[in-house]
């Protein structure tokens, strides 16, 4: 994600995070999947928004949380503290957007697929925001826009110079040092 986010234009590579690229792209995918299951279950299968809402978010909030976690956020860190954060995250965000927004705006008369694209508007800034700074924070992928840019940027190190303890006898003099003779017998001068 670090290479689109190097491309964006405008200056928005300095301030938008690689990890926000991945978020958006990750998300709009199992957003699909959360639509079609959506239009499955209450659509065809007519169940009510309620039950065909949460088990559309559910199965696609598990996609969401095992790709950011793998290609996202690149964690490594314990799924058995980050998974129940998440859980809280979602549960928390599923009562306020997803079913609360959704079946609030249906009521007044919205198309129910409408509505779940607004409230998917604005639980995309709260989780991605929860994502980064709660579930993953200290992944790599949760590092800031200047530190994910700049660690993709940087030239690998050179070798570090030999430790002048190791190189004794092979140094070669700088101009401002006269050449030296190692003191002592080294016991590779023949005798």
């Amino acid at each position: 994600m670090t290479a689109i986010t190097r491309r964006l234009p405008f200056g928005l590579s300095e301030v938008v995070a690689p990890s926000l690229v991945g978020y958006l792209l990750i998300n709009l995918c199992t957003f699909f999947v959360d639509l079609g299951l959506l239009g499955l279950f209450h659509g065809t299968i007519r169940w009510p928004i309620p039950v065909a809402v949460t088990l559309s978010y559910g199965t696609a909030s598990v996609i969401s949380y095992v790709l950011n976690r793998v290609l996202n956020f690149r964690s490594h860190d314990d799924v058995g503290r980050q998974f129940p954060l998440y859980v809280a995250v979602s549960a928390s965000n599923y009562l306020i957007f997803v079913l609360g927004l959704t079946d609030l705006l249906s009521t007044l008369g919205v198309y129910y697929e409408l509505s779940r694209v607004i409230a998917a508007c604005c639980e995309a800034v709260y989780l991605y925001t929860m994502l980064r700074f709660v579930v993953f924070r200290g992944s790599p992928g949760a590092m800031g826009t200047r530190q994910q840019v700049a660690e993709a940027t940087q030239p690998e190190a050179e070798p570090a110079a030999p430790d002048a303890s190791q190189a004794q006898g092979s140094q070669v003099p700088s101009e401002t040092e006269p050449a030296t003779t190692p003191s002592g017998p080294s016991g590779t001068e023949p005798r």
